[in-house]
């Protein structure tokens, strides 16, 4: 009886410190990614305009408030028109300019309302002290809370998202910020 509770007492001591070396490990990995909150700030390039941004790991593909969306064609290829109006979080200025980016893809949305196609552009956003460009579908979203709506594509490119907290991270994306461009094996996700 002796020898087997010594036997036994060894595997717990052994497998609890196997265990917590385990979660240290987990935990290290984890100290190397940023931690972003629900809700961050953050600034569309090249205009560094701050606004407020939801992180929703229940879209997929990020979203941009856009208005006057039109189609055109540009040396035999797919563009896409549209005006940005954007309030900066930072200065209060609206920014109000029209904008046009080759079409990268059309995204054919389900809801309640039925079936609605958008068309999605490659835009570069700063989060934290990193440049991303990612995919964004143009619509209006006059109103909702948040003008840039960001989705599972991106947050996968960010670190790790804390749905308990908002405004972990200031953008701050100078001249030598390192820029993430976009992955097209992204689009396969």
């Amino acid at each position: 009886m002796q020898c087997i509770g010594k036997t036994f007492f060894k595997s717990v001591v052994v497998g609890s410190w196997l265990i917590g070396a385990g979660l240290s490990a987990s935990t290290a990995m984890a100290d190397d990614d940023q931690v972003f909150g629900w809700v961050e700030k953050a600034t569309l390039q090249p205009w560094d305009i701050e606004v407020k941004a939801k992180l929703d790991s229940g879209a997929l593909t990020s979203s941009l408030d856009a208005r006057d969306i039109e189609m055109f064609e540009q040396d035999g290829d797919e563009w896409v028109r549209f005006r940005l109006k954007l309030e900066d979080q930072a200065s209060g200025e609206v920014f109000s300019d029209q904008i046009e980016r080759p079409l990268y893809r059309e995204l054919s949305v389900r809801g309640a309302g039925g079936r609605d196609e958008r068309p999605v552009v490659l835009m570069e956003v700063c989060m934290g002290d990193t440049i991303y460009e990612e995919q964004f579908s143009l619509r209006d979203r006059e109103e909702m809370n948040y003008p840039l709506l960001l989705g599972r594509r991106t947050i996968s490119h960010l670190g790790l998202l804390d749905v308990r907290e908002t405004f972990l991270q200031e953008p701050g994306c100078g001249e030598n910020a390192t820029v993430v461009p976009h992955d097209p094996a992204d689009d396969q996700s």
